[in-house]
């Protein structure tokens, strides 16, 4: 992955090490070298693997699946629904942060970066790790997908008691990589504006989730991002 992306965490490259010697994988790094010398890609290859590198396999508590980076210049910084400082906050992230203040009563906050989040162990992972410029979904079927799955079996094997928040029929459908039996699984509708309110509204994932991390003896996370 030299080409277009750094060394990944210790933790995560010993847990996926055989992802990465998938053929689905090497397939996808020759995509991935191609299409960069093409197009504009998204995130920068250096922040693709932001989510591992932030969040270590052995500092998970929480896991949050997104679907595509943002595909607008400046957007994508290798995190679900996270934008950097001083990028206009996307529509689906408003709505988290509007369930977040009437649930914990948190101000809405100004930035838009959730790299917070992610160092208190919020796993914030895409399905899909990369994108071409202004073409959402360009880079899905590629292999990202099967890298990913790896992600989220690795937590559920080698971790336990970590809160799963899968918001939208995407993420519900990783359910089946996850064991029920020793994990948390919150679900909710995605807190997209086409369909939160459908049930992410009011969903209170976020207390829930500190509620869960108390009860066994977890520090809760700080949800403000600021």
């Amino acid at each position: 992955m030299s080409e277009v992306a750094p060394a990944i965490e210790e933790s995560w490259g010993l847990a996926l090490a055989d992802a990465f010697q998938t053929e689905s994988f090497k397939k996808l790094k020759e995509f991935l070298t191609e299409d960069i010398k093409k197009y504009t890609v998204y995130p920068p290859g250096k922040l693709m693997f932001n989510a591992f590198n932030l969040t270590p396999l052995t500092a998970v508590k929480v896991v949050i699946i997104g679907q595509d980076p943002y595909h607008g210049a400046g957007q994508a910084h290798g995190l679900s629904f996270s934008v950097p400082d001083g990028i206009a906050i996307p529509p689906s992230l408003k709505n988290i942060y509007k369930e977040l203040h009437d649930d914990l009563g948190i101000p809405i906050p100004k930035t838009g970066n959730l790299e917070k989040w992610a160092r208190q162990g919020v796993l914030l992972l895409n399905a899909t790790l990369s994108v071409r410029a202004g073409m959402a979904g360009s880079h899905q079927g590629k292999g990202w997908e099967e890298f990913t799955d790896a992600a989220i079996k690795a937590v559920s094997e080698l971790r336990a008691g970590i809160v799963f928040l899968l918001w939208g029929r995407f993420a519900q459908a990783k359910e089946t990589l996850i064991d029920t039996s020793k994990h948390y699984v919150l679900k909710a509708a995605h807190p997209s504006p086409f369909s939160a309110h459908n049930g992410f509204f009011g969903c209170r994932h976020f207390s829930k989730t500190n509620a869960i991390l108390r009860q066994n003896g977890m520090e809760e996370i700080d949800w403000n991002p600021e």
